[in-house]
This record gives C-alpha cells, structure tokens and sequence, in this order.
C-alpha cells in the first residue's frame, strides 16, 4: 500500500464532506437516457448532504463510445477486455489496469474517501485492486439476484466468476443489496459478506398521481424484452382477460431479443390489434405512460428489486408482481400491490380482471402504493442510507 504523505493526510477532509468516487457500468447516455437511472438519480440528494461525486461510467472496447449526458456529468472509461460473459471473471483485471491512473490523479488532485462500485464483476473487481494499491476504502452495490454471476457465465467459468465476487465482498467495508432477496444470495455463498440492505428509490413529486385518470382501461409492462421479465406469461393471461374485458388493451415498452418472439405469440393469440410493442422511451415518456395506465404489471420471476414497481406504486397505480422476487420487501399482497406466483399466466388474469372490474379497488390498492412509496421508498430516503453506509465505511 502507498503511504500516507503528511501533506495528504492534513488535505484529507473530515467526515462531515465526503469525495466519492461512483464506479459504474450503468449510467444515462444519449440515446438511452434510463440505462443506470437508478445510480443518477440518488447523486443530487447526495450532494445536498456534502457529497461530491466523481462518476466513472465504465464500458468494454467492443460496446463502442457511448457519449455522457450533458445534463448528468460522467467520465467515460472504455477498457479492454475477453468479449461476452467468457471474459466476465478477468474484466476486472482490465479495468483495473486502464483505471488506475486515472484513480491515483484525481485522488492526488482531490482526496477520494471512497469508491462506491455498482456490480461485483467488473467494477468491484477493479475497486478492490485499487484499493489495495492506492488503500482507498470500497464499497459495492449489487442490484440483481445473479449476485455471483454464475448464472451468466458458462461452465468453468461460473467458478472463476464466483471466486472473484467473494474475494470482492469479502474485502469490501460495505455490500449494499437492494433487497433483502439479493442480501440472501450474497450471504448463503458468503457469510461473512459485511452486508445491508439499501433499497432503490424513486422521486415522488416527479412520479406523482395524474391529476385526472384516463378514461380508457389499458394494462402497462415496462421492462427490457427478456424471458425472465415475464412478458410472453403476460399475453397469455392478457388474452383470458380480453375475453371478459375486450376493451382493455396492453402496452410494451422496452427492447430486447424477445420481441419477435412476442409479437408472434401476440398475432397467434389474436391479441396483434389490443397489444403496443412501444420499444425503448425515453424518462418523460415511461412517465407519462405510468400515469395514464389502469393496472401495472411485469411478471418477472428473476428480479432483485425492480425500479418501474416503485414509480407505479408512486404514480398510485395498482401493480402486480411475482413472488418470490425482491419487490416483496415492498409489496404486501392485496393491501397495496399484488402478488402472483411466477409463471402462473392464469392467477395473473384474475388478478388483473379483479381490477379491471372494480375501480373502488384500484383506487384504494393505487392510494395505498403512494403511502408506501411517500413513507419508505424515496430518493431522499435512499440517500440518507447510503450516507451511513459511507460515514460507517470511511469511519
């Protein structure tokens, strides 16, 4: 480890301001202002609180430059690595490698208190090296339930993957899960993890209740077109709705490799003229269509938590969901949300035609998801956890 000049250590602040470094591999760019909306939207409210905030967004050669938003400022790192998941075990060995001395510049320039690393592999990775070179204190998010990316990388490489995370959260001060699922994965492959669980929040006054509700009945799914999202149990149970309800409609938005997938399955459903494949939006359109929907659902059954819950429950829409899944921190099932088994393309129509039928009961369901929201679930709160967690990590 570097040592300590005496010039540094009288140029280091106190704990009352903090230099945080946000080492990331999601964050807005143009084009795709949502991607890493959830990292962006705390930064703000951290800063309110005396943090300032460095944000590396980091991306492999082969993804190509992606340009920062002007409006949310981020240094952009592109690092070489082994394409695709065989590569995942080492990528961080890469990053470390193309990071450090930009990390031991700007620690000269301006004293970094702490590296916040979003996913273990490969941002966590190249934060406990650098850590151990420049004795920089790290902590790491894990926002989904593949929490050792076992699942994403083939065969022997799942190993190497998973010895690579638990050195990262062995070493980390702080493992900030965003549930209390995801903090159940990080502790049955490593105890010893110091873990705690930071939910993910969202802004009230931004996504707040229309003030006039729409007056046709449509159902909303936003989500990237993956299987694991749901979206093809979703047609199925949506097409049981339509024959107690045909003037409901469903709308898609987000992109993926299934899409042709469902669009197939739609037109074999006879669902082709009743169904919207919107594809990627933008933040104020993703808005705007949770305001003006009647039901949300994304029937996800591999979801650590799920941001688009939070905003609909904030919008006072009546969501649905699986169990089993990170989102049941928040929901409570038939008080201010719902939850159906996975898979279950029948249990979710009947949710979604109770609703449908009966508008005292969205009403009420809708009112409810505000409260929790209001009370639990904002940016603000979020915050406020993750500057414990800092202050106990730099402590």
């Amino acid at each position: 480890m570097i040592a300590e000049s005496p010039a540094l250590l009288s140029a280091r602040p106190k704990l009352s301001r903090l230099h945080v470094v946000t080492l990331t591999p999601f964050f807005p760019t143009e084009g795709n202002e949502t991607d890493g909306c959830f990292i962006a939207e705390p930064l703000p409210y951290l800063a309110q609180h005396g943090i300032t905030n460095t944000v590396i967004a980091v991306s492999p050669f082969h993804q190509g430059r992606l340009v920062p938003l002007a409006t949310i400022p981020s240094q952009r790192i592109h690092y070489h690595c082994i394409p695709g998941n065989w590569g995942l075990a080492s990528s961080g060995n890469f990053l470390f490698r193309q990071l450090v001395d930009c990390i031991r510049e700007l620690h000269r320039l301006q004293w970094i208190d702490l590296i916040h690393s979003h996913s273990a592999l490969p941002c966590g990775h190249a934060a406990r090296l650098v850590s151990r070179v420049l004795d920089i204190p790290y902590v790491v998010s894990v926002h989904g339930l593949d929490a050792f990316s076992t699942t994403q990388a083939p065969w022997i490489f799942r190993t190497w993957c998973k010895r690579a995370t638990v050195r990262v959260y062995r070493e980390a001060k702080q493992v900030l899960c965003v549930s209390r699922k995801v903090q159940d994965r990080v502790l049955t492959e490593c105890p010893e993890a110091p873990s705690e669980v930071v939910h993910n929040g969202v802004d009230p006054d931004l996504f707040s209740p229309p003030a006039k509700t729409s007056d046709g009945i449509n159902v909303l799914c936003v989500g990237n077109l993956i299987p694991t999202k749901g979206q093809g149990v979703l047609l199925r149970a949506f097409a049981e709705v339509r024959k107690k309800v045909p003037q409901v409609t469903l709308k898609f938005i987000g992109n993926g490799p299934e899409e042709r997938h469902l669009r197939n399955l739609a037109g074999q459903l006879g669902l082709s003229e009743a169904v919207t494949f919107a594809g990627r939006q933008d933040r104020e359109s993703v808005l705007r269509a949770m305001r003006d929907c009647t039901i949300f659902t994304l029937p996800s059954f591999y979801e650590g938590l799920g941001c688009v819950y939070l905003e609909a429950m904030s919008c006072s829409r009546p969501v649905i969901a699986c169990r089993g899944q990170g989102i049941e921190d928040v929901i409570a099932d038939g008080e201010n949300g719902y939850l159906v088994p996975p898979h279950d393309h029948r249990a979710l129509s009947e949710t979604i035609i109770q609703l449908v039928q009966n508008a005292m009961l969205r009403e009420q369901i809708g009112r409810r998801a505000r409260q929790t929201i209001v009370g639990a679930y904002t940016l603000e709160q979020q915050a406020a956890k993750m500057i414990e967690a800092y202050r106990e990590a730099c402590g």
